[in-house]
């Protein structure tokens, strides 16, 4: 199954044709207004764009000074969660909430060896963590392609997703 993704109804379309039809005669009626009003609308969208890259860059280095090491640790974990998770909040702010997908390779190989499938597990950090603060909890690993076993693959953590 490949990615959803949301329908169009006929009548969001025929909004937007209204839309674009009603700005044309609009532009072509009463040039000058519509001019302005149409620079007023480009100039708010375009700071509203710039207030959105602003927030996801802020975002992306809150991630980065996220430190998230996994790895396969059966001596200190429960057999049915041998994936030892330690997490160090390195930002200023707590981290409210944090989700991730764990990837698995052989040591100098780039081949995700993690199989993605629907019934793998999903990964989610403390509900809380202050800044600075430091987690650990015990994961159960990711289902494997056949014919390779966790202890012989190094695990890491992919496409972090958290609130701050």
């Amino acid at each position: 199954l490949g990615p959803s993704f949301p329908t169009r109804r006929s009548s969001d379309l025929l909004i937007g044709i209204a839309l674009i039809l009603s700005w044309l005669i609009l532009l072509l009626r009463y040039p000058a207004k519509a001019l302005l009003v149409s620079l007023a609308a480009i100039l708010c969208l375009g700071l509203v764009t710039l207030w959105v890259l602003w927030q996801d860059s802020q975002e992306t280095r809150q991630l980065d000074r996220l430190e998230l090491r996994l790895s396969y640790s059966p001596e200190l974990c429960p057999a049915d969660r041998p994936l030892q998770v330690q997490l160090h909040n390195g930002n200023t702010v707590p981290l409210l909430a944090l989700q991730w997908r764990v990837a698995a390779y052989r040591p100098g190989d780039t081949v995700n060896l993690a199989d993605d499938v629907y019934a793998a597990p999903r990964y989610r950090g403390p509900g809380e963590l202050e800044a600075g603060g430091d987690w650990q909890d015990c994961l159960p690993v990711p289902p494997l392609r056949p014919g390779y076993r966790a202890e012989t693959v190094e695990f890491r953590a992919e496409h972090l997703q958290g609130n701050f």
